[in-house]
This record gives C-alpha cells, sequence and structure tokens, in this order.
C-alpha cells in the first residue's frame, strides 16, 4: 500500500473512532476519555492491530505540540478571572505548593513502592503533576457541581499543565545532564514560565487590539486569525525556549478573554469544537500506541503507587493548599477525589520514553507505562463516580441556590423577598429606570441592575453561571421566552423559567418550563398585590390528603384564585413550574386573591402596603367535602 494511503487511513480511522467515542460517552453521560482511551487500546497494536501511531513518525509529535497549545489555549480562554478571584488563594497554592506536595509524594511512592530509581521517580512524579482541562472540562460538562469546586478544578487543570510540563523538562534536563545544582533547577524552570507569560501577554493584547480594529474581517476569519495567531505565539516561544509555548498559550487565552471581544462567544464556541477534535484525535492515538503487556509487566508496586497518589498524596495536597479558603469540607473531599490526568501527561510520557531509549537510558518504557496506568486508574475509577460522589456530598449545580429575576414588578419583588428570605443571593434585571429605583427602594440592599438581559454580559455580570434559577417575567411573554431559552444555552442553569403562554404540556427538546401555571395573568396579579387585594400561604401536601389536596388546589387555580409561587422540595427552593408534578412533602407557597371589598380595607387601615409573610390559609387548608345526594326512591 503506498505510504501516504496509509498514512490517510490512519488518520481517518483515527478521526472516526475519535468522534464515535465522544458521541457514545454523550449518549451514555459519562466522562469521554474513557470510551477514547478504550477504543484507542482496541484499534491499537494489542487489539485489533488496525492504528499504528508509530508510522506517523515525527508528524505525531508535531500534531501533539499543536493540539496541546490549542487545548491549553482554550482553556485559558474559558477561565473567567471574576471567578477565579474567588478561589485565587487556593489556585495559587495548588500550583505552586500543591506541585511540590505531589511532585515529592509521587516521586518518594514510585521509588519505595514502584522501586524505580531516584531519578526515574521523580521524573513520573512530574509527569503527574498535572490534572488537564481535556479530561476535567468534558467531566465538569457531564457532573454539573457548584460553580466555586468547578472554578477550582478548571483553574488548576489550566494553569498546572504548563507548570508541570516544564517541570517534567527540567527534571528530564536534570537525568540526561548528569545532575544540575537546586539554582538552575530553579533557573530553568522561572525562565521558561517567564518567556512564555511574557509572549503570551504581550501576543494576547496585541491579537486582541488587532480584532477589535479589524472592522473588515467577517466573524469566520476572526476565528482562524486567532487559530494562527495562538500557533504563532506557541512557535516564537518553542522557539525561544522549549516548553516555553505552553504557558504562551494559556496566558494568551487569559488576556484574549479580559479583551472583551464583541465575537468573544463564537470564537469560544468554535476554539470549543477544534479542542473536542484535537483531543479525541490525541487520545486516540497515544492509547493506541500504548503496550498493555508493559503494563501488566510494572507489578503490584506500580498500583500501590498510583493508589498512594489517589488516596494519601491527593487529599493532603487538597487540604493545605485550601486550609484557610473557607471551603466546606464536602467541596474539599470531592477537589480532592478529583484529580483525572490528561492529555499533558500522556503526551509527555510517550516523547520522553522515546528521549530516554534514545540515550540508552533505561526506565522510559516503564515511565510510559506507569504514567497510563495512572491515567487510566484515575478516569475510570474518579471519572467514572464523580456523578455519584457530587451527588453523595450534595455540591452538585441542581442543588445550586439564588436566583436571577428578569423584570421588576410587584410580583418579582415579592418572590425576590422570598429567596432573599431564605439567604439566597438574588439579582434583579430590568431596562426601566423607574422600576429598578422602586426595587431599590422596595429590597433594601439587593442588587438591582439597570440594563438589558438580553446582554449575555449583563448575565455574566449578574452570576447567572454560579445560581439556581433564572426567572423572566417581563410583561412581554415573546421576549421572556427568548431571554430564557439564551440563557439556557450560553449559562445552562439548573432551573430556566419564563413567564409566556403555555397550554401546560412540555415543549419539545425544550430546558424553558412556563412560569407559576398556563395562560397566567401577570397584570392582574400585579394589581391585586398593588390593591392589597392577597394573601400570602403555605400549605404541606399530605400522603393520605394528596389527590384531595391536588383536585382542591386545582379548582381554585383554575378559578384564578389561587397562583403557586414558590415550591420546596427536600430543603431545595425553586420557582413553581406550569409543568410542576407536585408530590407528598412539598410545600407550596402561593398568593389567593382575597376580595375583601376595598371600603372595609379603607376603613381598616389596611389600604397600605403591607409585608406578606407565608400562613397557613383556612381558605387551602381547608378541603370541601364533596355533597353525595341520596338517590332518589321511587314511588310506590
Amino acid at each position: 500500500m503506498d505510504a501516504s494511503l496509509e498514512i490517510t487511513l490512519q488518520m481517518v480511522i483515527t478521526v472516526i473512532a475519535g468522534i464515535s467515542a465522544q458521541v457514545v460517552a454523550d449518549y451514555l453521560k459519562v466522562p469521554s476519555i474513557v470510551f477514547l482511551l478504550l477504543f484507542g487500546i482496541l484499534l491499537g497494536s494489542d487489539g485489533f492491530g488496525v492504528l499504528h501511531p508509530q508510522r506517523l513518525g515525527t508528524g505525531l509529535e508535531v500534531m501533539v505540540a499543536l493540539s496541546v497549545a490549542l487545548i491549553l489555549f482554550e482553556g485559558g480562554l474559558n477561565l473567567q478571572l471574576r471567578d477565579l478571584s474567588r478561589v485565587s488563594g487556593s489556585l495559587r497554592n495548588l500550583v505552586t505548593i500543591g506541585t511540590l506536595i505531589t511532585l515529592v509524594g509521587g516521586g518518594m511512592a514510585a521509588h519505595w513502592l514502584g522501586e524505580f530509581p531516584w531519578a526515574i521517580a521523580f521524573l513520573y512524579a512530574s509527569l503527574v503533576v498535572v490534572t488537564g482541562p481535556t479530561v476535567i472540562s468534558p467531566l465538569l460538562k457531564q457532573v454539573k457541581v457548584e460553580r466555586s469546586v468547578a472554578t477550582l478544578l478548571e483553574g488548576e487543570g489550566v494553569l498546572i499543565d504548563p507548570v508541570g510540563a516544564i517541570l517534567a523538562v527540567v527534571v528530564l534536563d536534570i537525568i540526561l545532564n548528569g545532575g544540575a545544582d537546586p539554582v538552575s533547577v530553579v533557573t530553568g524552570l522561572t525562565l521558561r514560565l517567564g518567556i512564555g507569560a511574557s509572549i503570551g501577554a504581550l501576543g494576547g493584547w496585541l491579537l486582541g487590539l488587532f480584532l477589535k480594529h479589524a472592522k473588515f474581517l467577517s466573524e469566520d476569519l476572526k476565528n482562524l486569525v486567532v487559530l494562527a495567531g495562538i500557533w504563532g505565539l506557541f512557535g516564537i516561544a518553542q522557539s525561544i525556549r522549549s516548553e516555553a509555548g505552553l504557558m504562551t498559550t494559556v496566558v494568551a487565552g487569559i488576556v484574549l478573554r479580559t479583551a472583551s471581544l464583541p465575537e468573544e462567544r463564537l470564537l469560544r464556541r468554535f476554539k470549543s469544537q477544534l479542542t473536542i477534535l484535537a483531543v479525541s484525535v490525541l487520545f486516540i492515538l497515544l492509547a493506541a500506541d500504548l503496550s498493555i503487556a508493559s503494563v501488566f509487566a510494572l507489578g503490584q508496586g506500580a498500583v500501590l503507587t498510583v493508589a498512594v497518589l489517589m488516596f494519601v498524596v491527593r487529599p493532603i495536597n487538597i487540604g493545605l493548599c485550601t486550609l484557610n479558603s473557607g471551603m466546606t469540607w464536602r467541596q474539599k473531599l470531592f477537589v480532592a477525589w478529583v484529580a483525572p490526568k490528561g492529555i499533558v501527561s500522556a503526551s509527555v510520557a510517550s516523547l520522553f520514553a522515546i528521549l530516554l531509549t534514545q540515550r540508552g537510558i533505561n526506565g522510559g518504557d516503564s515511565i510510559k507505562a506507569l504514567v497510563f496506568l495512572t491515567i487510566l486508574s484515575t478516569v475510570f475509577l474518579q471519572g467514572l463516580t464523580a456523578r455519584w460522589v457530587a451527588q453523595l456530598l450534595r455540591i452538585t449545580s441542581t442543588q445550586a441556590t439564588g436566583a436571577v429575576i428578569v423584570g421588576c414588578n410587584p410580583l418579582s419583588l415579592l418572590i425576590a423577598r422570598l429567596f432573599r428570605d431564605r439567604n439566597e443571593t438574588v439579582v434583579l434585571i430590568d431596562t426601566d429606570q423607574d422600576a429598578c429605583r422602586t426595587a431599590r427602594e422596595t429590597l433594601g440592599d439587593m442588587r438591582v441592575v439597570a440594563s438589558s438581559a438580553l446582554d449575555m454580559e449583563v448575565l455574566e455580570g449578574a452570576g447567572l453561571a454560579s445560581v439556581g434559577t433564572f426567572l423572566a417575567m417581563t410583561s412581554n411573554g415573546e421576549v421572556n421566552r427568548v431571554l430564557a431559552q439564551r440563557a439556557s444555552e450560553e449559562f445552562q442553569p439548573p432551573r430556566v423559567v419564563a413567564l409566556f403562554p403555555s397550554d401546560g404540556q412540555p415543549a419539545a427538546a425544550s430546558k424553558v418550563q412556563p412560569a407559576f401555571m398556563p395562560q397566567m395573568q401577570l397584570k392582574m396579579w400585579n394589581r391585586y398585590l398593588t390593591d392589597n387585594a392577597v394573601k400570602l400561604g403555605e400549605t404541606l401536601l399530605r400522603e393520605g390528603e394528596l389527590e384531595q389536596q391536588q383536585a382542591h388546589l386545582k379548582s381554585l387555580i383554575e378559578a384564578g384564585d389561587l397562583l403557586p409561587l414558590l415550591l420546596e422540595r427536600e430543603g431545595q427552593c425553586q420557582v413553581m413550574s406550569a409543568l410542576e408534578t407536585w408530590e407528598a412533602g412539598d410545600r407550596i407557597i402561593y398568593l389567593l386573591h382575597d376580595p375583601k371589598p376595598q371600603l372595609l380595607k379603607r376603613l381598616g387601615g389596611s389600604n397600605a402596603p403591607v409585608k406578606l409573610s407565608p400562613e397557613k390559609l383556612p381558605e387551602v387548608e381547608e378541603i370541601p367535602v364533596p355533597v353525595v345526594e341520596p338517590p332518589l326512591q321511587e314511588v310506590q
């Protein structure tokens, strides 16, 4: 077979296998790296023998380098400095102190348990210092956790990758050159990080400046300009100092994010698609190149080494680095559990194995096998159990609290106050300055933003990425629907509710739920609130009377006398959806129309606005007993 055709078929099979693995993982809702590794091993020399990555020669190294540069840039581009500032202390500790703890702990474990020489043991430890956005980011998309936890894991994955890769290069230099003094080690590490960060910061700033002023460029061409620019900066940094390019791409992504480009969301989406393709291809190729026999040849000591790294070194690392962070023990335990290794560990280990073998130094293949054993163990054990652990620790984002509410009207202010009374953060958004002023006067210190919620930057600034509920309840139903759909697509909050005309049936393929009840009249209920013609009630659905209670509430809703507002279930409060199915144990907070004559209200001095508090109302609690008429008797 012609050599060019053979390489072409190798790449075609790789891409098909990689994308197939992504599809299967997305369908089964598990981290994609699980199937990427499985498919790669099955197609490799120890499986069906279809893929032979070594035939790509140095082209494989080039693909790895450019793909890792793209992956790290995308990771830096997705980092939000606003979120990072909340975990900056812990993140700084993880990248510095945490790196040292993993290096020392992993090296000791590999030497004493794996019986590796000290030099090779520390080379292994330097390779597994990293976690990696290639695994963390897809994992966090599948396992929705609290925003602070996700930010810390994402930040660690992106920032520690270049640090770990450069550290590994420094350790390799020591091995190849027969030792080095501590000063030269620190100097080599600092120099690479400094050069990379400087080129990345300057290049990212110039790239952002060019994109802002290049009005003649189409959006598609701007995305390709960024791709060419990033690879150009990576090449410049690599030519000055080896491995400095990794830090360049991360810093360039962070700086470009701060430039606030108008097309930033489109850019992030384009880079995300390229990253998925790059990760798919690399993991398939590197896994196909792995010798399973070399992994089994490591013996029991290697398994113990990986176990110590996962169950001893990582928890110590997290415990010390988050000591005064304010994180809960549940959050710390989850971060300690989730540390899967990614593409940087795999690619650098493969490269180092080749270099050590070429220099005649034993241990190259063993290092590669031990690194892949670590990747397989962390990915399969931690990746597949992450969702279960998050649910067990109750730190999933479906349990996230707080709300962003669009629309300042009497009903939305009442809902905002009810959330605040539960110590949940609420942000109100409206374009009407007068309505915003009224909201501030009514709710005091609650944050009110006078701007358009159609601007995604406004929603981002309101913290929609970290709250549990998005509620759109302006006076325009279609605007509410559009707002909710865009918020769902861009930020994916756990609960998206909007006030729009609904027939009470779920919409196909829509994550937006209609608020409160079908055909709800916002203007009417706002008037009731303004006139004090309502009572705020609460009721608990009981097991033995569930059907009777549901029927009674439904009759009041259909009569227009009752409006369900909030549903409290298992300790969590959420805005009532018109499609909600009530269960025994649910606590419903509602408004009940009180048609008491206005004259009596004025005579009783109750015309002034009053602060409503949930109470049990007899109109709802007392379920009417249906009257059964006796059958008519025939007259004899």
